[in-house]
């Protein structure tokens, strides 16, 4: 804790208390508070951050203000994903959910959408009382309590029983650093009310010189009969780091998918977790990492099987080049009750300089007997044998390589299921790779 100004800290978490009268957001941040104190900032000496040290993005003199925004629209056109035009976009500044800045195309027959202080005041309080915070009970490291001590401006998401939201709901994450360092904490809490359907794809954009830091928290719920699709984009400036945490549980027999790509940023790591709280749930996680650089990125993934007859499947691929690093620390979770279990768990990675690195611990704790588990690794370089084939055709050793890495990603891109974002990221990776 000695590495970050705590009279800082506690002074502005005091003045937000102060100024909210909502007894329900206050007390769930007092609680976040406490378990900061408690906790700190970890470090190597915490198994789960062995291989990931945030020490030094506390060190910083960040300002976690959102006054006199400078972001204008001209800056979110710059930054618009395609297909946005027949989506919801939602815009965060410095972890601030800006209504003036977003567009709501949905209807309120469809989906609400409105900021999380007003949901408290609503109809909906009871909804956010009994979900808001379930992801504290999974992870206990000061830098999720941190978020949880700042939740302010942050947005609820309800998407109305038996509704199809044929529309995606894109959330822009901007980080206004033009003139200090920024510390965004962003707070999503999205319910997908029974036989409902929803796209939900995050970005994040670093405006300015200076650095940027998203400690994010989204959680997700998800009700009986409902699909819920999910995908983060990061391809931020090296100046940029993030620890963001996705928790989904599913509290009735759904579907959930998820895809994160790490392109570019600075230190990112990712937290998704799956917790399948009802029988029959089914879960699919993929991941792609693509670096280069001094980029690192740290995936940790959770499937908590709490209930017999459920089935996840997860895939996650990284090339690594240059001094880029990577983490995959994969667990699955199968309670007593969790019979017929099937979980599946695959990590391949790619290195193509003797600078780059990868740390991976795929997991398995099963308390049940009739289950079908599985996980593995691969750590590893280009096939010689295919790069020679291609190469004896007349292509370069250059192409050659970007045909062979394209390949390899576009399993995990595949599985992108909104064509327009695919493309996107399609393009996004043939540049990466091309040879000029």
């Amino acid at each position: 804790m000695d590495t970050i100004n705590i009279n800082y800290l506690e002074d502005k978490f005091r003045k937000l208390q102060s100024s909210t009268s909502d007894d329900i957001l206050n007390n769930i941040r007092k609680e976040g508070f406490k378990a900061f104190n408690k906790n700190g900032i970890p470090s190597a000496r915490n198994e789960e951050w062995r291989f990931t040290s945030v020490g030094n993005l506390f060190k910083k003199e960040y300002d976690l203000s959102a006054d006199n925004l400078k972001i204008t629209a001209s800056d979110i056109d710059a930054i618009r994903l395609p297909g946005s035009g027949n989506a919801d976009e939602l815009v965060f500044v410095n972890g601030r959910f800006i209504p003036e800045l977003s567009v709501i195309r949905s209807n309120e027959k469809e989906c609400i959408i409105m900021p999380l202080e007003d949901a408290v005041k609503s109809e909906y309080q009871d909804l956010v009382n009994e979900h808001l915070g379930k992801s504290s009970l999974f992870i206990k490291d000061g830098i999720h309590a941190l978020n949880t001590s700042f939740i302010y401006g942050g947005v609820f998401i309800h998407l109305n029983k038996n509704q199809v939201l044929e529309h995606p709901v894109y959330l822009y994450h901007l980080s206004d650093t033009r003139i200090n360092h920024t510390l965004a904490q962003p707070r999503s809490l999205v319910y997908v009310d029974q036989s409902a359907k929803l796209q939900l794809i995050e970005s994040f954009t670093t405006v300015g010189s200076m650095d940027s830091f998203t400690n994010g928290v989204m959680e997700i719920v998800v009700n009986t009969n409902a699909i819920v699709e999910y995908y983060k984009i990061q391809n931020d400036v090296v100046n940029a780091s993030q620890v963001t945490t996705t928790h989904v549980r599913q509290i009735g027999k759904s579907y959930a998918h998820g895809v994160t790509i790490s392109l570019n940023g600075g230190l990112i790591r990712n937290n998704m977790n799956i917790v399948m709280e009802a029988e029959g749930n089914e879960a699919h996680l993929y991941g792609l990492y693509l670096l280069k650089g001094n980029t690192h990125v740290d995936n940790h993934t959770l499937v908590d099987n709490t209930k017999p007859n459920c089935f996840s499947n997860e895939f996650y691929k990284g090339i690594l080049d240059d001094n880029a690093s990577g983490v995959f620390s994969g667990k699955i979770f199968v309670r007593p009750d969790a019979q017929k279990t099937n979980a599946y768990q695959s990590n391949k990675n790619i290195l193509l300089s003797d600078n780059a690195t990868i740390n991976t611990k795929p997991q398995l704790e099963i308390f049940a007997d009739d289950v079908k588990c599985s996980h593995g690794c691969t750590i590893g370089q280009l096939d010689e044998e295919a790069l020679f084939y291609l190469r004896t055709r007349g292509i370069s050793k250059e192409h050659a390589q970007s045909m062979l890495l394209g390949a390899f990603a576009e399993d995990i891109v595949m599985q992108i299921k909104n064509e327009p974002l695919r493309n996107y990221v399609e393009k996004l990776i043939f540049d990466r790779l091309s040879v000029n």
